[in-house]
Parts: C-alpha cells; sequence; structure tokens
C-alpha cells in the first residue's frame, strides 16, 4: 500500500472532480452524497466569484492521497469574518478581543452559505476513519501553529463523524435548527392533520388567502427548470436581501445561478408562484429555491414581488411540504432562523459544531463554558417542541440528542 502523503489545495480547481465525488459517494456508502458537498457545487461556489478571498473565503481543502487516489479530505476555508455561517461565533472574537489574541483570520469546515447538517471528513471506508481523523487534526493543527490561527469551527457536524473528531481533542457546541419529518404521510391531508384544530385552520386560511388573491405555486424540479427562471430566481434573492438593509447579506453572485442553470439543475426545486392559470416560467411573481438530495429537502432562498400575506409560507414551506411527500422524501430542513417555522410543523433539533483553539488560555475558557450553555441550549429544544401546535396524539419524529 502506497504511504500516505498531505497535500493543502488552492481551492476546489486543485482536485480532480471524479476523484473528489467519487471519494464523497464511496464514504456515504451511497451514489448520491450531500449535494452541496459534490465537487462541482464548491467548484461553482469559487468560480462565480460568491466564495472567493475578496469576499472573506480562501478556500484551501487537505487532501490525503495514496498514490494518485484521493483517500480523504477535508473542504475548508480561511476566513476573516463570521458572516455566512449561521453559527453565531462573535462572542468568541470578543473574548478574543479582551485577552489581547486575533480572532481572524480562522479556519471553518463547512459548505459556504449553506447551514446544512452533514459536515465530516470525507475518508474512504477502506481507511481507518478514526487513525485519518486524529491525523489530518494533527495537521490542520500544524498549519494553524504555522500561521498564527487561533480558533478552527467545522460547522453543522454529521452526528456519526462528530465522535472522531471530539475523541480526537474537539470541542462540542450545541445550536438548535428546525426540520420537518415525514412519519408517513401520503398526502398534505395527512400534514394537516398532525394539528390541533386550532392550528389546521390558520394553516388552511394562509393557503386560502394566496387562492384567493389569484395566486398558484408550481414545483419545477431539475431538467423541468428553464434556465431563464434562474436567472429571474437571482433577481428574487437579490431583492430580498436588499430589504434586509445592512443585515440583508448577499452572498450569492449572478454567475452562481447561471452555472446552477447549466451544472446543478439535477439539484434544484423552483417554487414559483404566479398568476392561476398562467405559465409558471412566464411571469412568477415570488419563487422560493430549494435543494433535493436522495431522500431530503434544503430550503435556502426566497424572493416575492408583491407584498402578499401568508405567500411566503405558501412559497417556502407548505409547497415544499407538498411535494416532498408526493416525492417520498423524509425530511425538509428550511433553513436556518425563523420562529414561524415551529408554527407550520418544523421539530427544533439540536445541532453540532466542534472547535478548537490553538491558545490554551483561550481554549481553557471556552471549555470550561460549553458544558452549561449546551445543557441550556437543549433545554431550550425542549422548550420550543413542547409548545408546537400538535394534536395530543400525535409524536412527531426527533433527530437523536448529542451528549453535551
Amino acid at each position: 500500500m502506497a504511504a500516505l502523503q498531505a497535500r493543502w489545495h488552492r481551492g476546489m480547481a486543485d482536485l480532480p472532480e471524479t476523484k473528489w465525488d467519487r471519494l464523497l459517494a464511496a464514504a456515504c456508502g451511497s451514489p448520491a452524497p450531500l449535494p452541496f458537498y459534490r465537487w462541482r457545487w464548491l467548484r461553482q461556489l469559487e468560480s462565480s466569484g460568491s466564495i472567493v478571498p475578496e469576499q472573506g473565503w480562501q478556500s484551501c481543502p487537505l487532501g490525503l492521497w495514496r498514490g494518485d487516489q484521493l483517500v480523504a479530505v477535508a473542504p475548508l476555508y480561511l476566513k476573516g469574518h463570521s458572516y455566512g455561517e449561521f453559527v453565531f461565533d462573535q462572542s468568541f472574537a470578543e473574548l478574543a478581543a479582551r485577552i489581547g489574541l486575533q480572532y481572524y483570520p480562522k479556519l471553518v469546515g463547512m459548505s459556504p452559505v449553506s447551514p446544512v447538517m452533514g459536515y465530516r471528513f470525507w475518508i474512504d471506508p477502506a481507511e481507518d476513519a478514526a487513525q485519518l481523523t486524529a491525523l489530518m487534526l494533527e495537521l490542520i493543527d500544524g498549519f494553524c501553529l504555522e500561521h498564527g490561527i487561533l480558533s478552527v469551527n467545522f460547522l453543522y457536524v454529521d452526528p456519526a463523524w462528530a465522535p472522531l473528531a471530539e475523541a480526537a481533542g474537539c470541542a462540542l457546541w450545541l445550536n438548535q435548527q428546525s426540520t420537518w419529518t415525514n412519519p408517513g404521510f401520503t398526502g398534505f391531508e395527512d400534514y394537516l392533520a398532525s394539528f390541533n384544530a386550532n392550528q389546521r385552520r390558520n394553516i388552511k386560511r394562509e393557503r386560502r388567502a394566496v387562492e384567493s388573491a389569484g395566486l398558484t405555486v408550481t414545483p419545477l424540479a431539475g431538467d423541468a427548470i428553464p434556465p431563464a427562471l434562474l436567472a429571474r430566481m437571482h433577481d428574487f434573492y437579490a431583492m430580498h436581501c436588499a430589504r434586509w438593509g445592512p443585515w440583508g447579506s448577499k452572498y450569492l453572485t449572478e454567475a452562481f445561478f447561471q452555472a446552477a442553470a447549466r451544472d446543478l439543475r439535477e439539484h434544484l426545486v423552483l417554487f414559483a408562484a404566479h398568476p392561476s392559470g398562467a405559465s409558471p416560467a412566464a411571469d412568477p411573481l415570488a419563487m422560493s429555491l430549494c435543494v433535493r438530495g436522495a431522500d431530503q429537502l434544503w430550503g435556502r432562498y426566497w424572493g416575492s414581488a408583491v407584498e402578499l400575506e401568508n405567500l411566503h409560507f405558501e412559497v417556502c414551506y407548505y409547497a415544499p411540504i407538498a411535494w416532498a411527500i408526493e416525492q417520498g422524501i423524509t425530511r425538509f430542513d428550511p433553513g436556518a432562523g425563523g420562529s414561524h417555522k415551529r408554527r407550520r410543523g418544523f421539530v427544533a433539533e439540536p445541532r453540532i459544531s466542534l472547535h478548537r483553539w490553538s491558545d490554551r488560555r483561550f481554549a481553557a475558557i471556552l471549555q470550561q463554558w460549553l458544558p452549561g450553555a449546551n445543557e441550556q441550549m437543549l433545554a431550550q429544544v425542549d422548550a420550543i417542541n413542547a409548545e408546537l401546535p400538535f394534536t395530543a396524539a400525535y409524536d412527531p419524529p426527533h433527530a437523536p440528542t448529542p451528549e453535551p
């Protein structure tokens, strides 16, 4: 067997697409790994100018090779800020400043601007995963010491991989996000039946408001999406970001949506709101963009050219849930934030991030703080779920709770 060789790569273009995707498929045990970690997805983020050093993201994946075979890889980014992560470590940056340390640049492992559970080191199943995880963390520590980097952060971590990283010295921090899980619904009426009577009435009223406004929401998936509609989706996305002023961070360029129309359509689903009877591609008044995997749907972006109460709920929640049920999709992650998700049947779940720090004093402070913070987060998850408007007989599926 050839000896292992570690290489720090200068972005996705420095890695062969076939070797990257072969490794992901092998590591997942499936030909359909998470779309957000496919080579083409990550490469288009870079080549479109969305995730580039000028925007505070320097791609630097770490690969382990045996000869010409890629056997392990860690998607990593040097970052000069904390935007686009959705795990908010600004308090860590403030602590660093108070004790005279420089927090940025930091090293981050995630699929950029995508709060999607599943980050891990992708390791060939023929290799010893625990051993290579520990080795790659040692290499990352050495890289950080060489370049004066204080903080390493792996975000939205795959719960199955987390114990290996924890065993190698990573500190666990829990956050929360809400997910809808299909326990076996065969139609939207089954979904409605899971709610108490009051919330069933609310959902029906919200959907009627959109219908009464003369709008229909049509799903378009994969090759059925006209390329021009993705260009329109960029306009909606930019419009929505602009409405939030300085807080409306716009990460993706128009070139990324053009690349999506060309190279990524197999992963995409658009939900287009348009005048009833009109073509969804001809005159959409609002749209949401979702990403699909083998059995999961992720909500990513939305925008609207009209101000209509409840349109957001229809385009971003109800229409995707109805489509997911029809397609046999079992989980729908609508994205970060939004307490209104709870009223639509999205159950709060803990999300794992893993951290390590090169300064011992800084690490000691945070490692002392984390257990209490994690206990509080689990209590918050329980409190949120205790108020979900389900019938007394309905027990919604829950994700396993990590040990704090």
